[in-house]
């Protein structure tokens, strides 16, 4: 492994690349160390934002004021103001008057008020998409369960959200590969993710080019692996009948 690294660094040399930083163990150990932290980030946040999403999708579509109103409230505010802002205020305010409510005993970390912040912001999209996709159901189908005694729950759960999600399965996948590059925002507050571990590489050498490239890649294969999974997904799901 040591050689090819050398081997690697030696070809982008040719390129006038110098990547000899990933030749210190230090400098190598913080970028993986970065590199899966923005991988948990990615995870732990595309989950929390599905959940929203379905949430919120629910009481938009629930028919009842007094969940649709604030859910539509809630959705205008997030989606029309920038994520790091949200994360500012998150982790700023919110976080202070945590601690000064529980007495310096906050166990919100930084890591975790990135995962909510972007869960609740790319949340709000999902929530529309999947909006969009419940009231594309076609009404013969609603009738058909209603015929067969379908609660209006029964209805949401097991017809319309299982029917939704394929309809807008391309804009979900579309959202999760924005939440993958917003993750980079967790570097705004010290949090250890491949950006952040970058920037602290680039304020000690001159290789600010060759980080640039390096997270580039990094975000760009990320993001392509969550498309490939995401249209892999939609040719599973394909309903007969339907995007033909």
């Amino acid at each position: 492994m040591s050689a090819f690294l050398h081997w690697l660094v030696e070809q982008a040399a040719r390129l006038g690349l110098d990547y000899h930083f990933l030749l210190d163990a230090y400098s190598r150990g913080n970028l993986l160390e970065g590199a899966v932290t923005t991988l948990w980030l990615c995870l732990l946040s595309g989950v929390g934002s599905l959940l929203v999403g379905v949430l919120l999708a629910g009481a938009l579509t629930s028919g009842r004021r007094w969940l649709a109103w604030p859910a539509r409230a809630f959705v205008e505010v997030t989606r029309n103001t920038p994520t790091l802002v949200q994360l500012y205020c998150a982790f700023l305010v919110l976080n202070m008057l945590l601690n000064q409510s529980l007495g310096g005993a906050n166990p919100m970390t930084p890591f975790a008020w990135v995962v909510i912040v972007i869960a609740l912001h790319k949340g709000v999209f999902h929530a529309e998409a999947l909006r969009a996709g419940i009231e594309s159901v076609p009404a013969v189908t609603l009738e058909a369960a209603s015929s067969l005694a379908f609660s209006r729950r029964q209805q949401l759960l097991q017809v319309q959200l299982p029917l939704a999600l394929r309809f807008a399965l391309p804009a979900l996948v579309n959202n999760l590969i924005d939440l993958v590059k917003m993750t980079a925002v967790a570097s705004a507050i010290a949090v250890n993710d491949l950006t952040y571990a970058s920037i602290m590489i680039w304020t000690q050498s001159d290789s600010v080019i060759e980080l640039m490239i390096l997270i580039l890649a990094f975000f760009g294969l990320l993001s392509f692996a969550v498309n490939c999974i995401g249209r892999a997904l939609e040719a599973r799901l394909r309903m007969p009948g339907y995007g033909h």
